[in-house]
């Protein structure tokens, strides 16, 4: 018969012996990260493109040994829908916060931007924007935020010194501009810069058209540009409206020559280019583009198309936030937000595939970003400038 004493150590002593296993075999805390995109409504394919790339980024930190400073600690995606709409970004950063992620990454658009780092600014949340390119949301003096790419204003000045270059060596064929611009933050900023710049250099802007979004018939827009006729005809906006205005107007026929895009949403993507390589062909744009000459550019590409994807701006922009993310991580050695900011502030960020060089933030701006110009050519996109990185060589005017 066993004593009630001898029970209690025998009770004890198995205890012990279970305990040991589970301390040598424990596994570091995983940290939580908040993935935020707009997966459902009119930005549905960019915001389930900048998922795909975030996703893929946390899998090769963690096969890489996830967060090595904080003892190997996984990664873990807390994913979040901003359904389209600022609002519903905001809701989902205020569950992302009670779910008590350390920082966030997203969320694509700039509108939705603009609301999600206001709102995660309330809790010193880190916000590091993957693609949204109103200036405004680094302008705000947020010490949450932090945008890896480049602004709106950036890439604006970068299209227009580069068209002048084109056209004045082209022998000045083009004078007149229209501009097409859908109606939210990023169209109407990008709109209203170029509308400001283009007389500067010479040109003479004819019209600037807002759309809404999502827009299904751009007939009457094309109808408007055949009666104004522009030498050059530049589009503003997301990939479902950018497709369908270029493919309206090779349907009626209208052949600018020059269809020069500043963050065109369909100029710089293989999709795109698949689908409709007439509508597509000759098309320049200014926009995010990878360092072509980056062999880790072509790999990562290989490993998106393999899972039946395209390898577009959005996956390779929140990959790279994601991984900037992981390095400020591993030098504050800490899931604390405010040492995250810290280390996001002071970052050197180097190990990417973008045309950028080391990272160096002010004011939450990453401030080496730069676009690159591309051009469709042969069905396939490719680098015309700079020269450090230029593939082929530009074809301006595309017509006579």
């Amino acid at each position: 018969m066993t004593t009630r004493r001898q029970f209690v150590a025998n009770t004890a002593a198995t205890a012990s012996a279970l305990a040991f296993p589970l301390v040598a075999f424990a596994q570091p805390k995983s940290v939580k990260i908040g993935v935020l995109h707009p997966v459902t409504g009119a930005l549905a394919y960019s915001g389930q493109q900048c998922r795909e790339g975030a996703l893929m980024a946390i899998e090769d930190i963690n096969k890489a040994g996830g967060i090595k400073s904080l003892g190997g600690a996984k990664i873990e995606a807390l994913l979040g829908d901003a359904q389209s709409t600022p609002q519903a970004g905001s809701a989902e950063i205020e569950k992302m916060n009670e779910a008590g992620v350390c920082a966030v990454v997203g969320a694509f658009a700039s509108a939705i931007c603009l609301a999600t780092t206001q709102t995660a600014a309330k809790y010193n949340l880190p916000h590091v924007v993957d693609v949204g390119v109103a200036d405004q949301i680094v302008e705000r003096g947020l010490k949450n935020t932090f945008r890896f790419g480049p602004g709106y204003r950036k890439c604006a000045e970068v299209a227009v010194t580069n068209l002048h270059v084109l056209n004045t060596a082209a022998g000045k064929p083009a004078r007149s501009v229209m501009i097409i611009h859908e109606e939210s933050l990023f169209g109407s900023g990008t709109a209203n810069l170029l509308a400001r710049e283009l007389p500067g250099y010479g040109y003479d802007v004819k019209e600037v058209i807002k759309h809404a979004n999502p827009t299904r018939d751009f007939n009457n827009i094309v109808l408007r540009m055949k009666a104004v006729n522009p030498d050059i005809v530049i589009p503003a906006n997301y990939y479902n409206e950018y497709a369908l205005l270029v493919r309206t107007m090779q349907q009626q026929k209208v052949t600018p020559k020059a269809i020069y895009s500043v963050l065109g949403g369909a100029a710089s993507s293989y999709k795109f280019v698949k689908e409709f390589p007439d509508a597509a062909n000759g098309i320049i744009d200014c926009n995010h583009w990878f360092n072509p000459k980056d062999k880790r550019s072509a790999e990562l590409k290989k490993r998106v198309e393999a899972k039946g994807l395209f390898f577009s701006y959005e996956v390779f922009m929140t990959y790279t936030a994601m991984r900037l993310l992981a390095d400020a991580l591993e030098r504050a050695k800490s899931t604390d937000r405010a040492a995250i900011i810290d280390a996001l502030e002071k970052s050197a960020f180097a190990d990417h595939i973008m045309p950028y060089g080391a990272t160096k933030f002010v004011n939450g701006q990453n401030m080496g970003a730069q676009p690159l110009m591309t051009q469709v050519s042969k069905g396939d996109i490719k680098v015309i400038v700079p020269r450090d990185y230029r593939e082929i060589d530009p074809i301006f005017p595309l017509k006579a």
